[in-house]
């Protein structure tokens, strides 16, 4: 059991975890020990409630493809063990970051004050920068 809040889990029969073997050098021993994991989750087929498996469809994340299936990759780690858990905590964040509600942003405008010292500032950088210039020989 993943679980993701207090009132929302994941079976393990919804992840699919699969050995492979790590990518890149790394010695003797990558080209035998299967030690990477590759996390498959279903979207669509889940148990999660319908708000997150809509906002995880409409992420714009390259984990997760048009059909709904999350892939997570995980071989950081020399151990089969400790990249499971590494794979499961970012299905996990990943699901985490999808639930959370985004703050309305509300436009505001500047004050009078600020504008003020928006042109005060700029006019006096002028005028330092117009004394830069060549000095006049009479």
């Amino acid at each position: 059991m993943l679980t993701i809040s207090s009132n929302v889990t994941i079976a393990d029969w919804e992840i699919d975890i699969t050995q492979i073997r790590a990518q890149g050098s790394g010695g003797q021993n990558v080209n035998k020990v299967s030690s990477a994991v590759h996390l498959r989750f279903d979207i669509q087929s889940s148990t999660l409630p319908p708000i997150y498996k809509e906002r995880l469809m409409a992420l714009s994340d390259q984990r997760i493809s048009k059909e709904g299936v999350v892939i997570i990759k995980a071989q950081s780690y020399r151990t089969l063990e400790l990249n499971k858990e590494d794979a499961l905590v970012r299905l996990k964040v990943l699901i985490q970051s999808a639930g959370k509600q985004q703050k309305v942003r509300r436009p505001t405008k500047p004050t009078k004050g600020s504008q003020r010292r928006r042109v005060d500032h700029k006019t006096r950088k002028g005028k330092t920068k117009s004394l830069r210039g060549k000095v006049p020989i009479s």
